[in-house]
């Protein structure tokens, strides 16, 4: 996309040469005038390809900022969106003009409608949901007209409400029938059952409890919202305009901003997920590597939070259609408490998971290696979680240095081929992921790096020492993002490695810089301001292709239950485009005899796979599932259709019994620690046996077996000393 030139550039901006601005430079000296004059400047000065704000760019405001407050287009009426309506393509001039016409009528009506929702919902609540009745709720939401009178959207409330209890019923219905179930079994052996308070409720008394867990839902919900103010919701007004540029140009409010240097800093407190919303729902996009999600397997990417139950309390809140930040104010806690999260899973499944918070243990997210025995043969396979560095001192603490010990390791056991595994790696440095590179070719470019201004540069490994110039496999898969694309992408254009995995990788290829705004502000009396976090820098292949979008194809596609739903780069509204530059001057690396002929061998048997094949009837059966609309809130139905899931699910849990005959063991050095530390002889074991159950690693080794190196090599390897 040719790079707009056109900026916003305000005459005081000019006038200040030192580039700070002061209070004093504002005739109207209100906060949120200022910010958007902040914000302004910073974009313009910084950001990798400036949008062109104007009316189609004041139209995709409008959408995003109606949307994020209203999801369920349960507040909002026809008649409002109609009044709104006339700002739909004026934005872009009222931001130029500081004017805030839109937005101040926009949260006035909706404090106005919440108001109205308050008592709406006890209204609906106040008398029984039949639940013999047949009729369905449509939760296409983005589809779904708004109300064009109080009576539709009264009916709307009731049919969403009743959607939510209906949950809850069937929970205590199930709950009832376990109950009864246990007790006849011990009245027959002869023993005592104590049955739970929820099972000696009658039908009429579950259908009333429901509905009460639904109102208290709705009265945590009102109540977390009475807590906002006309700044928080300008925040949020704030980040839909800037998203305007790309979906991770973000703006921070003082307390997020906060947050996020946390978790940068790795400080981690809680359950260990990063979570996004999708449509009404907050959905798991990464569960983080050492945190407690991740150890006690509770959740998966793609999951979506339905509600959030405290240890302290009786009953849950739902969190559906509730803000990502008051979701996770709720979510988060001290270390130790527990808190039940209703997850309802890509498969279309609804379970419980009790989560024990705490503090993500950071030696998870670093690299490890495991030995694999097969046929009297030895291999090596390092899983690198991110690209990791230490912040005050990188020498003392990186991914390059670790991952180069554990390749060290693994040829003192006798290692014929590497398989370096970076499925579910977020990214992470820049400077790590182009040093490992280095350590399996002499030396040459690893990545090209595109500024503001189309200002190119060549990212080089210049270390002619190589580690490892074996056999090498990359496992990757869609959540393989950034730093992550970068790896991988040179090693496929230097033919150094076989990329096996997800057809494509997540498609992220741009970089992102958080810009404190204080910096910019002399002599200021309004408080915090917050930050900025925009976009600079774009990443291209030394091929010249981006990885945007695109991410990076693997050679041997092995399909996953994520095969068929988008949840990479591309599932964004508007991420910037995928593009090619020039390509860098490098060399195919020679070491190799059969490279092709390794990868077409590979996708033969790939072909044959029954195992893959039941894969991907699954990963298609998930897509299926989600794309179902329409909801029965009939209890008859409701019953039978999660029965018949729950039996396609029983099919599918083969997909984790298999076996693929790989022997798996702790390198010598971490043996010795392991004699000394259960806690991490615990992890290892159960790391092994998810290996061990892995048909990506198995191919993958199959692969390292077919892939032959020439030993007449032109070029000696630098003799590695450990």
């Amino acid at each position: 996309m040719k790079k707009n030139l056109k900026v916003l550039l305000l005459a005081v901006f000019v006038a200040a040469a030192s580039c700070s601005f002061t209070t004093k430079k504002f005739d109207d000296p209100d906060k949120d005038k200022l910010l958007i004059d902040l914000i302004t400047y910073v974009l313009n000065r910084g950001h990798y390809e400036l949008a062109t704000v104007d009316d189609t760019f004041s139209a995709s405001v409008y959408d995003r900022f109606i949307e994020s407050l209203d999801p369920l287009k349960r507040y909002f009426l026809a008649s409002d969106i109609a009044e709104f309506e006339k700002y739909r393509l004026e934005i872009d001039d009222q931001i130029k003009a500081k004017d805030l016409t839109f937005f101040d009528l926009v949260n006035e009506r909706l404090a106005e409608r919440m108001e109205q929702a308050k008592a709406r919902y006890q209204v609906v609540l106040a008398d029984p949901f039949d639940f013999t009745v047949k009729e369905k709720i449509n939760v296409d939401y983005d589809n779904l007209a708004y109300a064009t009178s109080e009576k539709e959207l009264q009916e709307r409330w009731r049919q969403q409400l009743k959607f939510s209890t209906i949950s809850n019923y069937y929970d205590l219905v199930e709950e009832k029938k376990t109950s009864e179930k246990a007790k006849a079994e011990a009245l027959e052996n002869g023993e005592t059952y104590e049955e739970t308070e929820n099972a000696k409720l009658s039908m009429t008394e579950m259908e009333e409890k429901a509905r009460d867990q639904v109102r208290t839902s709705l009265k945590e919900f009102f109540d977390f919202n009475k807590d906002l103010n006309r700044e928080d919701y300008f925040a949020i007004f704030l980040t839909t305009f800037v998203e305007g540029f790309d979906p991770h140009t973000n703006y921070f409010a003082p307390p997020d901003r906060d947050r996020f240097d946390l978790r940068m800093s790795g400080k981690l407190e809680g359950i260990g997920a990063r979570l996004q919303k999708k449509n009404d729902y907050v959905t798991i996009v990464e569960v983080i590597s050492g945190g407690p999600a991740w150890r006690g397997e509770h959740l998966n990417v793609g999951d979506a939070i339905l509600k959030v139950k405290q240890e302290d309390e009786k009953d849950p809140v739902s969190i559906v259609g509730m803000r990502v930040d008051d979701a996770v104010q709720l979510i988060k806690g001290p270390k130790g408490t527990k808190v039940t999260l209703t997850i309802k899973r890509v498969d279309g499944s609804i379970e419980d998971e009790v989560i024990t918070r705490d503090v993500v243990e950071l030696e998870e997210t670093f690299a490890k290696a495991v030995v694999i025995d097969k046929d009297e043969r030895k291999f090596g396979l390092i899983h690198l979680p991110q690209f990791y560095f230490d912040m005050q001192d990188f020498e003392k603490k990186n991914a390059t240095n670790d991952v180069r010990n554990e390749i060290l390791r693994l040829k003192e056991e006798g290692m014929e081929g590497l398989v370096l595994d970076l499925r579910d790696n977020g990214g992470g440095s820049l400077k790590t992921a182009v040093d490992i590179g280095g350590l399996f070719i002499k030396e040459g470019p690893m990545v090209q790096v595109a500024g503001a201004g189309n200002n190119k540069e060549v990212l080089k490994d210049v270390d002619p020492e190589i580690v490892w110039d074996g056999p090498l496999v990359i496992l990757v898969n869609g959540l393989s993002a950034s730093a992550s694309e970068i790896l991988a992408a040179a090693m496929q254009d230097y033919k150094r490695a076989i990329i096996i995995g997800s057809e494509q990788s997540y498609g992220k290829g741009t970089v992102q810089r958080l810009l404190d705004l204080n910096q910019y502000v002399r002599q200021n009396d309004m408080g915090d301001m917050g930050a900025l976090k925009l976009t600079t820098q774009k990443f291209y292949r030394i091929n010249g292709g981006s990885t945007q979008l695109e991410g990076v194809k693997s050679d041997v596609v092995m399909p996953d239950r994520y095969a068929y739903i988008d949840v990479g780069e591309r599932d964004y509204d508007n991420p910037l485009p995928y593009d090619k530059i020039a390509p860098a001057n490098y060399k195919i690396w020679d070491g190799y005899v059969d490279f092709d002929k390794a990868i077409q061998n590979s996708q033969e048997r790939m072909a044959k796979s029954e195992q893959l094949a039941l894969i991907d009837e699954n990963a298609k059966w998930i897509k299926e599932r989600r794309e179902e609309l329409e909801v029965t809130l009939n209890l008859d139905e409701y019953i039978d259709e999660i029965e018949e899931r729950k039996s396609q699910t029983q099919k599918y849990k083969a997909i984790d019994n298999y076996d693929n005959k790989l022997s798996l063991k702790s390198l010598s050095s971490e043996i010795e620690l392991m004699r000394q530390d259960t806690v991490l002889r615990e992890k290892r074991k159960r790391w092994h046996e998810n290996l061990a159950k892995d048909i990506y690693v198995e191919e993958a080794v199959n692969v390292l077996e077919d892939l032959k190196i020439n030993n007449i090599k032109t070029e000696k390897v630098a003799n590695i000393k450990n």
